[in-house]
């Protein structure tokens, strides 16, 4: 069968960098999809994007739809045929739907009865005729913020300009809010003209020839090339800030890099308030020395060629210039403040209307920080941790946080250390908001992890008492994130307070103050719901199989870390010769124990056999040994110790026994042995292979 090329290109006003690569990928997969679904086969396929257009070329596709052969089941024989032989309505209306006729039935056996059948034969239509509904792909795309112009129905990321659609050398005729198909493109804004693609090979090519790098692949190693070179050209190191250089990337079609400088006075400002500066406002990459100094100079990147650099660079170092004099401005300003000034002014700060002031919030944290100190057995520590909680939020009316949000925390310890606050308060203020994101580390220090947690959990407990809960793809307030953290923080540092008290914890303050406005139980629940799944996210991040996270998170969550460390024992015992054994003994007894409902003290004496006392006997020993153990590992091994006694008991003993007492007897053994197993996990919902 004869293939052709197709290529599709939306050409747009410049779209906002970060739509960009989500938009192009979008594009590359609805078409994909379309192609699959229309049973067309094609071949590789290559996905483009600039901020002026987004464009995918699919090669070797077929030029018709595979023929289709089919076998469609109907009704059984005895519904299909009344009692005189005759074809039913439903085996007429069945092959009507199937466009078939009666004489195309026959009758096939399927499990002891038979079933009208008939072969369907679809032949495929022309590729060509059916390219058309690419149209419908694009006017279907959705963005996180559309846009409509002039008297147009579409909503759309960017005004739509021009539209290029071709398989082979022929155009696919459609149209899209007055825009005609073609095989026109546009090159660089500046400098490239109007080009003409004769066919779909030559696309990348032809823009290339008109100063566009449609690949973004490419221009980001032409990126990346462009800044190692001028790193080994000036004894630099450019750190290049993943975020930035996908956000450079989708800035521009032809990319040159070129560097800058300003005033060596500007490095007295913290390097973070520099770095910030250069990067979310200008998109300019910092420089280094070899030995980690930020120097008075800055990366960017260019669209278009090498023409006229110097100018290029004066007039970024311009722009640069003054949003460090402004930085440099309030900065100073910034240290005329007390911090006891700056926290009066968190009185009128309204955190949420139904939640109250930062002020009001940083009482509650304070609460929590204290509260969580004394369980941590903080002593000298408290004192820090409860002054860094008094002031963490201090920095957030600051002209400098006003301006470049970022920096909240960051120039809290600036601030603090200049104020002369205890290094270790300073630190605290900065890590109390770590992690800040999936990748970023948690609090370093005790304080700052103590704090972080008590801010996150009041944030946590506060939008949940008002009913304020994530749905779906909804979190406005990044409570996901806020969860996540928690959950981290207790894994890594291994801290002997369960998620339940945390919860309870957080709700407390809340309770006393009148703003929990539903039902405390209501809430507890749907808080600990919300922590289940973060914590079930941290498992599989962590490649745990599906069936042991359910295991383990199948009653209270309690220690993280101790839940965490039993998921790995069972990852890592999985394969293990004689595991599947152990879990069958021990699921044996949980399954049976459900059937206790009248749970009654285990009398040794009702004992009928030597195994019910065996059994028990070693009962207690492991679970003594359970409690004395710290390590999951060992915990794990006196568990599976049981299953030769358990084996012997079921061998020997009938649980359900008749008589009353000995059946609730042994069921309570069964029991209190389940209670203990499932402390560790809900061994019976391991899949066993």
């Amino acid at each position: 069968m004869s293939k052709r090329d197709l290529l599709l290109e939306i050409g747009l006003e410049e779209m906002p960098a970060r739509f960009v690569t989500a938009s192009m990928k979008q594009l590359s997969d609805k078409v994909q999809k379309w192609l699959k679904e229309k049973a067309i086969e094609f071949g590789a396929v290559e996905a483009f994007s600039t901020p002026r257009r987004l464009a995918i070329l699919v090669k070797d596709v077929s030029e018709s739809q595979k023929d289709i052969e089919e076998e469609a089941k109907g009704p059984a024989k005895k519904i299909a045929l009344d009692s005189e032989g005759n074809w039913s309505k439903a085996a007429l209306g069945f092959v009507r739907g199937q466009g078939m006729t009666a004489e195309d039935i026959y009758f096939k056996e399927l499990k002891g009865i038979e079933y009208a059948h008939v072969n369907k034969f679809i032949k495929g239509q022309p590729t060509s005729q059916l390219l058309s509904e690419l149209q419908e792909i694009i006017s279907g795309m959705t963005f996180p913020k559309n846009m409509r112009w002039a008297n147009q129905d579409l909503r759309f990321v960017r005004p739509i300009k021009w539209l290029i659609a071709l398989f082979g050398n022929e155009v696919v005729p459609f149209s899209i809010v007055d825009v005609e198909t073609g095989r026109e493109t546009k090159g660089h804004r500046f400098l490239g003209e109007v080009a003409m693609i004769e066919a779909p090979e030559q696309y990348e090519a032809t823009l290339r020839d008109q100063f566009v790098m449609a690949n973004p692949d490419n221009r980001r190693s032409v990126i990346l090339e462009q800044i190692k070179s001028l790193e080994q050209e000036k004894g630099w190191i450019i750190p290049v800030d993943e975020d930035l250089l996908e956000e450079v990337n989708n800035l521009v079609e032809y990319p040159t890099v070129l560097f800058g400088h300003f005033e060596e006075e500007f490095l007295e400002l913290p390097a973070e308030v520099l770095i910030t500066s250069m990067k979310e406002h200008q998109r300019y990459f910092p420089v280094k020395d070899q030995d980690g100094k930020l120097l008075a100079f800055f990366v960017t990147v260019r669209n278009g060629d090498d023409r006229h650099l110097e100018k290029v660079s004066k007039g970024n170092e311009k722009v640069l210039r003054a949003r460090l004099s402004d930085a440099a401005f309030f900065f100073k300003e910034d240290q005329k403040k007390e911090i006891a000034d700056a926290l009066k002014k968190l009185d009128s700060i309204v955190y949420h209307e139904e939640i109250g002031t930062l002020a009001e919030k940083t009482a509650r944290v304070t609460a929590v920080t204290g509260v969580l100190a004394d369980a941590l057995n903080l002593k000298a520590e408290k004192d820090l941790a409860l002054r860094a909680a008094e002031i963490a939020k201090f920095d957030l009316v600051s002209h400098m946080v006003y301006e470049f949000p970022e920096l909240q925390g960051y120039m809290g310890e600036k601030y603090a250390l200049l104020k002369g606050e205890a290094k270790e308060v300073a630190a605290a203020i900065n890590e109390h908001y770590m992690p800040r994101h999936a990748d970023d580390n948690v609090p370093p220090s005790v304080i700052g992890a103590v704090v972080s947690i008590a801010e996150k959990i009041d944030t946590l407990a506060s939008f949940f008492a008002i009913g304020v809960i994530p749905t779906g793809s909804q979190d406005p307030y990044a409570l996901r994130r806020q969860a996540s953290g928690v959950v981290q923080i207790l894994a890594e540092k291994k801290w002997n307070i369960s998620l339940e008290e945390l919860i309870t914890l957080g709700l407390k303050g809340l309770e006393s103050k009148g703003l929990l406005k539903r039902d405390l139980e209501e809430v507890k629940a749907d808080m600990f719901t919300f922590f289940k799944a973060r914590v079930k996210h941290l498992l599989q991040e962590q490649q745990i199989r599906y069936d042991l996270i359910d295991a383990v998170l199948i009653d209270e969550i309690g220690f993280i870390h101790s839940l965490v460390e039993r998921a790995h024992v069972l990852d890592a015992k999985k394969d293990e010769a004689g595991f599947k054994e152990s879990l069958e003994a021990l699921s044996r007894v949980m399954n049976i124990a459900v059937k206790c409902d009248h749970k009654v003290t285990v009398d040794p004496n009702a004992f009928e056999n030597e195994q019910e006392k065996a059994l028990y006997e070693k009962y207690q020993t492991v679970a003594l040994r359970y409690a004395e153990s710290k390590k999951e590992k060992d915990r794990f091994e006196h568990l599976i110790s049981l299953q030769s006694e358990i084996e012997s008991y079921f061998e020997n003993t009938m649980v359900m026994a008749d008589d009353e007492a000995i059946r609730n007897n042994r069921l309570s053994l069964m029991k209190e042995i389940s209670d203990l197993v499932s402390g560790f996990a809900a061994m019976n919902k391991i899949i066993l292979s």
